[in-house]
């Protein structure tokens, strides 16, 4: 039996997935890093998150992960329903979506997701 990996940074993280979902996973990285530059870096439920406010709980978060075949985004389930008709194309649950591998994230989207999501925190 594997033993279970306890990451402690998102670096750690990434180089521990499939090679196909770290790019993935950077490309994410970027993007989120990019709508809100002072996002703070940290591990919870053993995967990247993203504090959208300083010492942010899940509830202010936003969270990805990686797997053999998709990438996912753990917006919160609000901009998950607030997207849901331009989320059609993709696997997706209450508060999360499923990008594949094989397929361009699709960055328009993304960012627009996280803005939507900022504004619903400071609101």
């Amino acid at each position: 039996m594997t033993e279970k990996r306890h990451y402690k940074t998102f670096d750690e993280y990434v180089l521990d997935q499939p090679k196909a979902s770290q790019e993935a996973l950077a490309q994410l990285r970027a993007i989120i890093l990019e709508v809100i530059p002072e996002a703070e870096e940290l591990i919870n439920y053993n995967i990247p998150a993203f504090a959208l406010t300083k010492g942010a709980k899940r509830e202010h978060q936003i969270m990805i992960a990686g797997y053999k075949k998709h990438v996912g985004l753990y917006p919160h389930p609000t901009t998950i329903e607030h997207f849901q008709d331009q989320l059609r194309p993709y696997k997706n649950a209450k508060g999360s979506v499923q990008f594949p591998l094989h397929e361009p994230l699709p960055k328009e989207l993304i960012q627009r997701m996280i803005q939507y999501r900022m504004q619903r925190i400071t609101a």
